[in-house]
């Protein structure tokens, strides 16, 4: 089990210099793991990819109907957001010592108290979760 970043996700759904890395780690990774945090995000991602003309809209609702094409094939397994990730969060947060996003303190609230590792291509999230004790791996 793996907690998938949204980063990872957009690699995988939209070409990028590591889509290839990514594709060939994902398919050999067993149950990987998401939240709905994590569609949330790939929206938001898919809409900027669209506002910077680096994705069609029409290429933007193809990649969100792939997506859950794989959410209700149960591609990705749901880790369910609780209160006490937001308490988490907010404490990571509060130390003021990482450069902690709020949504990105979430996904790393959920993947630690899921004991769950974590796939990220963001260097500063993989970073955090570094310093954090959570198991990390990046894909630059």
């Amino acid at each position: 089990m793996i907690y998938i970043d949204t980063s990872v996700l957009v690699a995988y759904y939209c070409p990028e210099k590591n889509s290839d890395q990514v594709e060939s780690i994902l398919t050999e990774t067993a149950n990987p793991v998401i939240s709905q945090l994590t569609e949330v995000e790939l929206a938001s991602a898919l809409t900027r990819k669209i506002r910077e003309k680096a994705l069609s809209q029409e290429d933007g609702k193809a990649v969100l109907s792939v997506f859950r094409t794989h959410i209700d094939k149960k591609s990705f397994t749901y880790l369910p957001i609780q209160p006490k990730h937001f308490s988490t969060a907010m404490n990571w947060i509060a130390e003021f010592n990482l450069p902690l996003r709020t949504l990105d303190a979430l996904h790393l609230a959920i993947a630690a108290s899921n004991k769950t590792p974590l796939l990220t291509a963001d260097i500063k999230f993989a970073e955090s979760a570094k310093k954090l004790g959570i198991e990390v791996t990046y894909i630059e």
